[in-house]
């Protein structure tokens, strides 16, 4: 009898069940990566107006770099900004009432959402403007940057500016009406804490680091070997200066004497004619750039500006003296439009006013430094140079509309004959501020400061004091220091055109 045949089932393989698994896992897999993702919409950290005659300024600081448009809508004026990548948030919409009705050319701003990933800004104009629309790369405490500058369409003159806020005709002491004391700026909380860059921080070496805060009179970390070397330097400047006022007074009183004799051999009173003394100031920083801090929160460009103002005020005082501010407010001014400016007011004179400021606390000292052809003439010089210099990169400029040849130009141009007088110009006025404050070193310093760079302008740069000494930056915050500082300045400048007339121009007062 036959068996009946057996059917075993067949175990299906699990090799095959696992390549199938994967398989189509895998497919799944890849498509849910191929998949797009919503984008994630940047952030704005901050908004701020910066408005002046020269120009306003509106910054949005972002995490990430946007890429905006913009066109021109006239009847009326208006600018449209147009930024992708970007979604409302509060921060943004506080940038409605940050416009002030002051404002020189924004008269309102709307903002809204125009598309998905899409936001519009519409700035209602008071007038045509020229703008200028760029991004910043993280600078300083600064991260992402979008700038708008709205420029008139014809530029401020400085010379034309300077003169329609002053009456220049009159040629009399008793003609001039004394000019008002400037108030003192308040001090104020930075908007961003104006540290110096780790980069920079380290650029010094401790014996350098040590030097500074001695201002012992080291050059390039290396000392001179002799002892009481910075009290002896301050004590043969000021019998030199002391000389140098005896000299120059009996000088005036020669002068003057044979112009009356001169005068009575004629038949008739001595005639001075006197020529007009343009000297531009410049109050360090401004606007984005806030300059050093100190411990209190003071800001350097507020302090700054508080001195240049009492500054003019105490030169215009005097008949032949007339002064342009390269700022007048809280906005920034370029490194080299802060030249040009004192170019085009054919200035006679150069004076940029700083505070500054070093990792240590512990420095302290007034200095005055002029520019250099062959290096700087310490550690110290040149690492404050380095630091000066990063200005236009924490405020802001326009990379696109900058000549990046005018600082190479300018400073091929710089003369030897420049540099001298700058050299006479500092000394008068450091021996002036060494009888009110101590002074960093006994000497006039030298370093390539962009801002000095002036081929045809003595050109000096003050540091007042130390704000990074709580010590000092009290100082700086006092009325009758910042007075005090002024008043020190005036003397210096002119004992120096006392000694060194300047070349005779066509204005004359």
């Amino acid at each position: 009898m036959s068996s009946t045949p057996q059917i075993r089932p067949q175990p299906v393989s699990e090799r095959t069940i696992t390549r199938r698994t994967v398989l189509k896992a895998g497919g799944t897999l890849l498509l849910s990566v191929l998949s797009p993702l919503p984008a994630l919409a940047a952030q704005i950290l901050a908004v701020r107006v910066w408005p002046a005659d020269d120009y306003t300024r509106v910054t949005l600081e972002n995490d990430a770099s946007l890429k905006a448009s913009h066109f021109v809508v006239k009847d009326p004026e208006r600018l449209v900004v147009d930024i992708e990548g970007l979604e409302l948030n509060p921060t943004l919409k506080s940038l409605v009432a940050k416009i002030q009705s002051n404002d020189p050319y924004i008269k309102q701003v709307r903002v809204g959402q125009n598309r998905p990933n899409v936001v519009r800004l519409v700035f209602d104009l008071k007038e045509e403007i020229t703008p200028q629309v760029f991004t910043l790369a993280p600078a300083g405490n600064y991260k992402h940057r979008l700038i708008f500058d709205l420029y008139p369409v014809k530029p401020v003159d400085p010379l034309t500016a300077m003169i329609e806020k002053r009456d220049w005709s009159s040629d009399t002491p008793t003609a001039r009406t004394p000019a008002a004391k400037a108030e003192p700026t308040p001090p104020k909380t930075a908007e961003a804490p104006a540290h110096l860059p780790e980069v920079h921080k380290g650029e010094l070496t401790k014996p350098d680091i040590a030097a500074i805060m001695r201002g012992d009179g080291k050059v390039d970390g290396k000392a001179d070997g002799k002892p009481g070397t910075k009290a002896k330097a301050e004590a043969e400047v000021k019998a030199e200066e002391r000389a140098e006022a005896r000299a120059e007074a009996k000088a005036e009183a020669k002068l003057e004497a044979k112009q009356e004799a001169r005068a009575e051999a004629k038949g008739g009173p001595a005639q001075k004619m006197v020529r007009m003394l343009t000297i531009a100031l410049d109050p360090g920083h401004g606007g984005e750039d806030p300059g050093a801090s100190g411990k209190n929160g003071s800001r350097e460009k507020d302090i700054v500006l508080s001195i240049a103002k009492r500054l003019k005020a105490k030169l215009e005082e005097h008949p032949n003296m007339r002064v342009m501010l390269t700022r007048d407010g809280d906005y920034f001014v370029p490194l080299g439009t802060r030249v040009d400016k004192a170019r085009k007011v054919q200035a006679d004179l150069f004076v940029s006013i700083h505070a500054d400021a070093f990792v240590e606390p512990s420095a302290r000292g007034s200095s005055v430094f002029v520019l250099s052809e062959k290096g700087a003439s310490s550690g110290a010089a040149r690492w404050l140079a380095n630091k000066e210099n990063l200005a236009d990169a924490i405020g802001g400029v326009n990379a696109s509309g900058h000549d990046k040849q005018l600082a190479s130009v300018l400073f091929d141009l710089s003369t030897t004959a420049q540099i001298n007088d700058s050299l006479k110009l500092g000394k008068a006025v450091l021996g002036e501020i060494g009888g009110i404050n101590r002074l960093h070193k006994g000497s006039v310093e030298q370093a390539g400061f962009a801002v000095l760079k002036a081929p045809d302008i003595p050109s000096i740069l003050i540091e007042t004091a130390f704000i990074s000494n709580p010590e000092e930056e009290a100082k700086l915050l006092d009325n009758g220091y910042q007075d005090q500082i002024a008043d020190a300045i005036v003397k210096g400048i002119r004992r120096y055109f006392a000694k060194n007339p300047p070349l005779s121009k066509n204005r004359l007062t």
